[in-house]
């Protein structure tokens, strides 16, 4: 287990509500509002969880600036209130961020199947072959 200062359990705290909220913002069709709030909670978390100078180095990195622009460009459209246009900019400029970090996600994310337990109930999941 990783030990977490009071800082960053602030940080992870409020990434959660930032997802939350950007997640309830998409379910409620583009509620901007919603969308701005959580956009807001979701970077003071991640200034939280790594320290306002790894954030920025990190955003303002010579190869993400594109990515960066975009990110940042789109909170500034969904804060004048223009959603989803605002949230089609973020989505780009999220994914060219974190390109580098998708194959490290996906890598984990199958070696969930070494589990024992899990391997088993997904086994039976994969087994069952009728899609009715």
């Amino acid at each position: 287990m990783v030990a977490l200062s009071d800082f960053q359990r602030i940080g992870v705290g409020l990434v959660g509500f930032g997802l939350f909220f950007l997640l309830f913002g998409i379910l409620l069709y583009f509620d901007s509002v919603l969308l701005a709030f959580g956009n807001l909670l979701f970077l003071s978390g991640l200034v939280f969880i790594i320290g306002f100078r790894r954030t920025f180095t990190f955003f303002f990195q010579r190869p993400k600036l594109k990515g960066t622009s975009f990110f940042f460009g789109g909170l500034i459209v969904v804060l004048m209130r223009w959603p989803i246009l605002g949230m089609l900019l973020e989505a780009y400029g999220f994914i060219s961020l974190f390109r580098s970090f998708f194959p490290v996600a996906f890598g984990f994310l199958g070696s969930l199947a070494n589990i024992p337990l899990l391997s088993q109930l997904l086994q039976k999941t994969w087994d069952s072959g009728s899609m009715v």
